[in-house]
C-alpha cells in the first residue's frame, strides 16, 4: 500500500488540495491518504469553496489536527511514499525553510526533508518578496520540491476546472502516479 501525507494550509488556493483529496483514489486505488488540516484552512475552506472540514475529511484515510505532535506521521519510523503541501502557505514554506517545526505539517515536512522522502511544496503567492524566493532556495536546497500553483496553458484550458487539474495532475505526476487529468504538451 502506497502512504502519502497531504497537507493543507491557510493559503489561498485549498481547491488544489480539495482537488487532489478527491482524484488521488481515482488514479492510485492503493493509496492511503494522511492528511493533516490546518485551522487556518479550515477558514478559507468556508470562505473559497462554501465547504467545511467535514467535506474534506471524508477524502482521507487519516487526519490529524496540526497540533498532534504525537501522530505516527511525526516520526521518521513512518515509512511514506511521499508529502503534499497544497496549497503551502508562505508561513509554513519559511517554517519549512528555516527547520521550524512548531505543528504537525511542518514537523512532517521536516521528518520527510530528514528521512530524504519526496516533499512537494504547492506554494500559491503572487508577487513574491525576496524573503519568499530565499526560503524556496532553501526549501530546495534541503530537498523540497517547491511548485508554484501556476498553470500552463498549452493544454487550452476552457475552465477554472482544467487550471486546477493541471497543477493536481502535475503533483501526482511528481508522486510517480499515473493519471489524465491533464493533455501534455504534444497530446493530440
Amino acid at each position: 500500500m502506497r502512504k502519502i501525507i497531504a497537507g493543507i494550509t491557510g493559503a489561498s488556493g485549498v481547491v488544489y488540495g480539495v482537488r487532489f483529496l478527491e482524484v488521488i483514489k481515482r488514479y492510485a486505488s492503493d493509496a492511503e491518504v494522511h492528511l493533516i488540516i490546518s485551522n487556518a484552512a479550515v477558514k478559507v475552506l468556508r470562505h473559497e469553496l462554501g465547504l467545511d472540514r467535514d467535506y474534506v475529511v471524508r477524502l482521507a484515510d487519516r487526519v490529524y489536527g496540526e497540533d498532534e505532535l504525537d501522530a505516527p506521521i511525526a516520526s521518521g519510523s513512518f515509512k511514506h511514499d511521499g508529502m503534499v503541501i497544497i496549497p503551502c502557505s508562505m508561513k509554513t514554506l519559511a517554517s519549512i525553510a528555516h527547520g521550524i517545526a512548531d505543528n504537525l505539517i511542518t514537523r512532517a515536512a521536516d521528518v520527510a526533508l530528514k528521512e530524504r522522502r519526496r516533499l512537494i511544496l504547492v506554494i500559491r503567492e503572487t508577487p513574491l518578496n525576496l524573503v519568499h524566493i530565499k526560503n524556496m532556495e532553501l526549501a530546495t536546497l534541503a530537498g523540497a520540491i517547491v511548485m508554484p500553483a501556476a498553470p500552463a496553458f498549452y493544454h487550452r484550458p476552457r475552465s477554472v476546472d482544467d487550471l486546477v487539474n493541471f497543477i493536481v495532475g502535475r503533483v501526482l505526476d511528481l508522486l510517480g502516479i499515473e493519471n489524465d487529468l491533464y493533455r501534455r504538451w504534444g497530446q493530440a
